[in-house]
């Protein structure tokens, strides 16, 4: 086993205390730390950032924080506390872009088929951030259309997901040849393998998982894993081109 190291094990507590507070003290919590796509009503400025730090139920943030101690401990063994931490930021807020560009998409989308079959912006953002919907709409927009249109607007982005994804791309760059394995594949996959497969599955589900597992889609933000893991890969190569992988930050 790791030993866990010290950014890593204070990024964890902070998300366990926040993971509590939000679940059994302070449930407003969940109102304000996740973020809203930034033309909703209930977007802030913090949301980004915050977003990163709390989780939806115990599976989910269980997974993310074992992931962040397996993959983040020996990143920060290697790079030093301040390198890990703003490479985890930085995939984090990779991850919330790429995100909001695809929520962007899929709203506008959805709204310039609707704009063409008579309805009005200013009555379609009346009805979605009071919560509701016009049941017309699903006449003129596709099953999987409509599902993404209403989930971009009206849901939240919340998890440290993205960041992880980031530490994972990170790993596999650092020792391609080390063995993962998910829990229903019995037999360790070589990062290299590993990591691009599943991003190319999340870049399918991405696109296609609302068509996929029905109406109400995965629930899951496979555009925000995308960002980390493209904002992970990008640092890594600029970091090895310019040789900064032979400094520690801490030093």
């Amino acid at each position: 086993m790791n030993q866990i190291t010290p950014v890593v094990k204070q990024i964890l507590i902070v998300n366990v205390i926040i993971f509590v507070a939000a679940n059994f003290f302070m449930p407003i919590l969940k109102d304000y730390l996740p973020m809203y796509y930034f033309e909703n009503p209930g977007f802030q400025f913090w949301q980004p950032i915050t977003r990163m730090f709390i989780h939806i139920d115990f599976t989910h943030i269980l997974f993310n924080m074992f992931a962040l101690y397996s993959f983040g401990s020996v990143l920060e063994q290697i790079w030093g506390g301040k390198k890990f931490i703003l490479f985890y930021i930085l995939c984090g807020l990779g991850a919330c872009l790429l995100d909001s560009i695809f929520k962007y998409y899929f709203v506008h989308d959805a709204m310039n088929i609707l704009n063409l079959n008579g309805f009005k912006n200013l009555e379609i953002y009346e009805l979605l951030d009071k919560g509701m919907f016009d049941q017309r709409w699903k006449e003129y927009l596709s099953d999987s259309k409509f599902y993404s249109f209403m989930r971009s607007y009206a849901g939240v982005s919340l998890g440290a997901s993205g960041a992880i994804y980031g530490l994972l791309v990170a790993f596999a760059f650092m020792f391609p040849n080390a063995g993962l394995a998910l829990l229903f594949i019995p037999m360790p996959i070589k990062a290299k393998y590993f990591v691009p497969g599943i991003l190319v599955l999340d870049l399918i589900l991405g696109f296609y998982g609302a068509a996929i597992f029905g109406k109400g889609g995965d629930g899951v933000g496979h555009f925000a894993h995308i960002g980390g893991a493209l904002v992970g890969f990008l640092l890594m190569w600029f970091w090895k081109k310019k040789q900064f992988d032979q400094f520690r930050w801490d030093k």
